[in-house]
């Protein structure tokens, strides 16, 4: 006969088995999911432009229409987004500044409307912003209950920074 310990460590090993198979499951099933996210940035308006301790500083007020409902499945638990500017410069070939983020607990709120000041400094080194085109992109990171987080954007159309302070 088999002792009570050699039993239940039988047990619990099976269990914990099963428990991995479901959650590899779980996440195998997100694979089947095609989401179709749609968003619309605008900028509304450039506050203010000026220079401060030797680098270009900018405020922004823009707009944020996007329905991301799409991206939750069973297995979401959050979504994380966030809207980035990116630009280039003669150092960098890419910089990316994040401007304003938040998170999304649950379908209901994957569907919303903002209009928001950057939440963050715009900030490039140097005088590099004068006149100078960038995009804004909507970053989105789905964390899932179980599995591998997957990550994507938006970028919308080039828009472009007065060539003077202000």
């Amino acid at each position: 006969m088999h002792s009570f310990l050699y039993r239940l460590n039988a047990l619990l090993t099976f269990s914990l088995i099963i428990l991995a198979l479901i959650c590899g499951m779980a996440s195998f099933s997100d694979n089947f999911n095609t989401p179709s996210p749609s968003v619309d940035l605008k900028v509304l308006n450039v506050n203010w432009f000026h220079k401060q301790h030797g680098n270009d500083e900018v405020s922004l007020t823009f707009s944020v229409e996007a329905d991301l409902q799409s991206l939750f499945t069973w297995n979401t638990k959050q979504i994380f987004v966030f809207v980035a500017a990116e630009y280039e410069t003669p150092k960098n070939a890419l910089n990316q500044i994040s401007l304003w983020d938040g998170i999304i607990p649950s379908k209901d709120s994957a569907k919303f409307s903002i209009q928001v000041s950057n939440k963050y400094r715009f900030t490039d080194q140097g005088s590099n912003l004068r006149g100078k085109p960038f995009n804004l992109t909507l970053h989105w990171h789905v964390m899932p209950k179980t599995g591998k987080m997957f990550a994507d954007k938006i970028v919308t159309s080039s828009y472009r920074l007065p060539d003077e302070y202000r």
